[in-house]
């Protein structure tokens, strides 16, 4: 038997339990792999608290690397010891082994290791899309990243700076701040003490950004619209702080006809063509040198319910990965 985390119910870390599982063989279309390293990522916080809906019992996590063990019928691109990674639902990466669709895994080049997959396929192909295909940031424009120092933020900093972007970040504390300087940021906002709308104006003369990458929700919905030039696009991609209030359409209007769009990772890879070109793209980047995977917290998986409470208390930053 394998082990693997499952909750019963939605609730707080202690919900998560060490159990174990029934792997089970491949079926068709499917393989079995032993992982070597799983990400941890605030999506795994709105599943396990029900923020996400899902049917219970349920494992969490959604993207982990390792080897093929096994494969089933009608699997001709993958075989037994090939090296993989993958994100994706339904949760369950917290897992020692597990079998998974064939068509959902990417093989990793030689040059990125399991730790660096483990903590890239979530937050790296996440900073693909946002600065790739949901605004596609162009040399010389200046962008504002909010919470610049978590996994995301890092990624979309180092990204960014390498497409000859200004970046703007805002943190939650001096010592993130000089953390995300090493990693691109050109101007860290600590938020707790600046008012980061006021700075915004001030680093760009008024004139305001042309896109706020915005994962805290509620909390800075109105400033990050304040932050914006006229026709600028407020990309919200979570809500750490809670969901955003009922959208008003004549915000964005009176603003300077902005755009407003809510992205997902799952919506930009649905395609497997589009799945492909992603992961070549961050693979190439990471191997490149031009970003750093930064995996700042090492749990063993049994820990999980620890790794949980620093994430959510704000304890992290970088990426964390968990250890099966």
């Amino acid at each position: 038997m394998a082990k693997a985390i499952r909750m019963e119910q939605t609730g707080g870390p202690e919900v998560m339990q060490w159990v174990d599982v029934d792997v089970g063989a491949p079926g068709a279309g499917e393989v079995r792999i032993k992982q070597a390293a799983v990400g941890l990522n605030y999506i795994d916080v709105y599943f396990r608290t029900g923020h996400y809906p899902m049917p219970l019992p349920a494992g969490l996590g959604m993207e982990g690397a390792g080897v093929v063990t096994e494969v089933g019928t009608g699997v001709t691109r993958l075989k037994a010891g090939d090296r993989v990674a993958y994100v994706g639902r339904p949760p369950g990466a917290y897992a020692e082994e597990r079998v998974l669709p064939a068509d959902g895994l990417v093989k990793l080049p030689d040059a990125i290791g399991f730790d660096d997959a483990a903590s890239a396929m979530l937050q790296g192909l996440t900073a693909q899309y946002l600065l790739r295909r949901t605004f596609r940031v162009e040399p010389g424009q200046t962008i504002l990243i909010h919470a610049a120092a978590g996994g995301v933020g890092l990624f979309v900093c180092q990204w960014a700076k390498a497409l000859g972007a200004t970046v703007i970040g805002t943190v939650g504390s001096d010592e993130k701040a000089e953390l995300v300087k090493t990693f691109g940021c050109d101007y860290p906002i600590v938020y707790t003490r600046e008012n980061f709308t006021e700075r915004v104006k001030e680093i760009t003369n008024g004139a305001g950004v042309p896109v706020v990458y915005d994962s805290i929700g509620k909390d800075t919905y109105k400033g990050s619209l304040d932050c914006l030039a006229p026709l600028g696009y407020f990309v919200s991609f979570g809500s750490a702080s809670g969901p955003l209030p009922p959208i008003e359409a004549s915000e964005f209007a009176s603003r300077g006809s902005l755009f407003f769009t809510r992205p997902t990772l799952f919506s930009y890879m649905a395609k497997r063509e589009w799945l492909d070109q992603m992961a070549a793209e961050l693979f190439d980047v990471i191997a490149s040198g031009k970003v750093k995977t930064n995996v700042r917290q090492r749990y063993a998986l049994k820990d999980v319910a620890e790794a949980h409470r620093a994430l959510e208390g704000r304890k992290t930053t970088g990426s964390t990965v968990l250890i099966p």
